[in-house]
């Protein structure tokens, strides 16, 4: 990169050939998901449940409070270039946006004109990062507070937030390149993401970490395929055998939608039998809503505050029609156009919205654009994504606990 530009790396995988016969192969021995009963607890019985035994959400999730940072907030700027283009994707299939020219909000003046004598420059400067991460928690605190609280976003029994924390796992078991959820053997990565999701209930003690799995159920393609939409969906099989897992181990899923040149509403239809499952919820990938033009990995998509209202309409006719708990509703965002008019997206308490922070870099990089994309531009609950390979460092838990707003979900790839 030339001088003065920083780059987030993102890991927008996708599949370059998905063929119908190959996914028989690969699922065909496995078992299908098992058949799982809808029926609604009363909030008194302990919040909701579903016939999967043990698989319940604690009553807390939709009584606990908001979480605040575990030490002062940090101030960064985000990078102050954008790398709009984007080269044409290779064999591994990674591509880089750079962040928002965003730059920290700094209240330095001063009212006061009583003669003082001067600061030396270390403490001038301590000085001006304590006023500005006062101001940043104040702000953060009343956008949660107004986005969250207010009237139109009710807390409704069976809620995942704001007392809970859900911690993720994303990928798709049919590549090891697409994240952590197909990288290693099944057991194996299932017993990792309890313990990860350990780690947070660690440091907030007060707060459930709720394990999930985000299974990309609708892949982005190179190429057009028999849809000519240059998107794949998954198999039957496939997604049963991921809800297999998490029904085992009582975990939520959430299905991840990379739509290609489809659209948002069309990709969510045919999911809309496995969403029918009160643990099972929604993520949305705008990287690779490219329009009908467009190719999967040559551009960054994009989408508007119109197709997440559509979804979330949708969705919460579901919760009304099936008596559901809330739907957790993913946003992935990593640059500024990928969400335009996030101010108009409507609030309901049937569908609880997460815009997550999606792209991997080191620590100062992802600060910036946490702050670009959740802090300066709040919806309603705070997510952060961490790469096990390409963060270096990675944020551990208790670093991540430090930010502004805090998350509420945590996912992994």
């Amino acid at each position: 990169m030339r001088f003065g530009m920083r780059a987030l790396v993102v890991g927008g995988t996708f599949v370059v050939a998905c063929h119908d016969a190959r996914y028989a192969r690969a699922t065909r021995a496995t078992d299908s998901a098992k058949a799982t009963a809808l029926r609604v607890a009363s909030a008194n019985a302990g919040g909701w449940s579903d016939s999967v035994t043990g698989f319940s959400v604690p009553a807390v999730c939709a009584r606990g409070g908001l979480p605040v940072p575990r030490r002062a907030a940090r101030v960064e700027t985000a990078p102050k270039t954008r790398v709009d283009s984007m080269k044409r994707a290779k064999a591994d299939s990674m591509h880089m946006a750079g962040a928002s020219a965003d730059s920290a909000h700094v209240d330095t003046a001063r009212a006061d004109t009583t003669p003082v004598a001067p600061k030396s420059p270390r403490a001038a400067h301590a000085d001006s990062l304590a006023r500005a991460r006062a101001k940043m928690h104040a702000d953060s605190l009343a956008a949660i507070a107004l986005f969250t609280d207010s009237a139109a976003t009710h807390r409704r029994a069976g809620s995942l937030f704001p007392g809970c924390r859900v911690v993720a796992y994303y990928g798709n078991p049919m590549s090891k390149r697409m994240g952590i959820l197909g990288e290693i053997k099944p057991d194996s990565m299932l017993a990792r993401l309890a313990k990860q999701a350990a780690a947070y209930a660690a440091v907030d003690s007060g707060r459930p970490a709720l394990p999930a799995l985000e299974l990309i159920a609708t892949v982005a393609q190179a190429g057009p395929g028999k849809s000519g939409l240059y998107r794949a969906r998954m198999p039957d099989t496939l997604i049963a055998r991921v809800m297999g897992w998490a029904e085992a181990h009582h975990y939520l899923v959430i299905l991840d939608i990379q739509t290609g040149r489809s659209t948002m509403a069309a990709e969510l239809e045919p999911l809309m039998k496995y969403l029918a499952k009160p643990y099972v919820h929604l993520g949305l990938d705008p990287e690779f809503s490219i329009g009908t033009k467009k190719i999967p990995g040559k551009v960054i998509g994009r989408i508007d505050a119109t197709d997440v209202n559509a979804v979330s309409t949708m969705l919460a006719a579901l919760v009304d029609s099936l008596k559901l708990p809330p739907k957790m509703l993913i946003v992935h965002r990593f640059t500024t156009p990928m969400l335009s008019n996030h101010q108009k997206i409507k609030l309901d308490p049937r569908v609880q919205i997460v815009i997550d922070m999606d792209g991997f870099g080191p620590p100062r990089l992802k600060y910036g654009s946490y702050k670009a994309y959740v802090h300066d531009r709040p919806v309603q609950f705070a997510g952060f994504k961490l790469f096990y390979k390409n963060d270096k460092p990675m944020l551990t838990p208790a670093q991540v606990m430090e930010m502004d707003p805090v998350p509420l979900f945590i996912m992994y790839q």
